[in-house]
């Protein structure tokens, strides 16, 4: 079966395997589902950052430049720990990538 959105209300249709759409007729849950699609790209934004910070990090370190590499560690941990503290990723996931990118850093010779 396939996995429903926690933030939208769905009603089978016939087969079972489609999903219709379908609004909330209570207006506080109408707004909830607003609420819900805008916190949800926001996370999706933010996420993708933190990826694309990481990822940054990884090219100027696999590039040899360690300046380069240390000004991008700064900013991915920057971007690590305020993911962390938006419970966006766990605690100890964001300190076991900032040990890691620790790591690659101080490898760097």
């Amino acid at each position: 079966m396939y996995a429903v959105p926690y933030h939208c209300i769905f009603d089978k249709i016939l087969s079972g395997r489609r999903w219709h759409k379908v609004m909330p007729n209570i207006k506080s849950s109408e707004k909830r589902v607003q609420i819900a699609k805008v916190r949800t790209a926001r996370n999706k934004a933010a996420k993708s950052a933190l990826k694309t910070a990481i990822k940054k990090f990884d090219a100027a370190v696999a590039a040899g430049n360690k300046e380069e590499a240390a000004s991008t560690y700064k900013v991915a941990v920057k971007t690590v720990d305020k993911a962390a503290g938006k419970n966006l990723i766990h605690k100890n996931n964001a300190a076991n990538k900032k040990s890691k990118m620790a790591r690659k850093l101080n490898a760097m010779e």
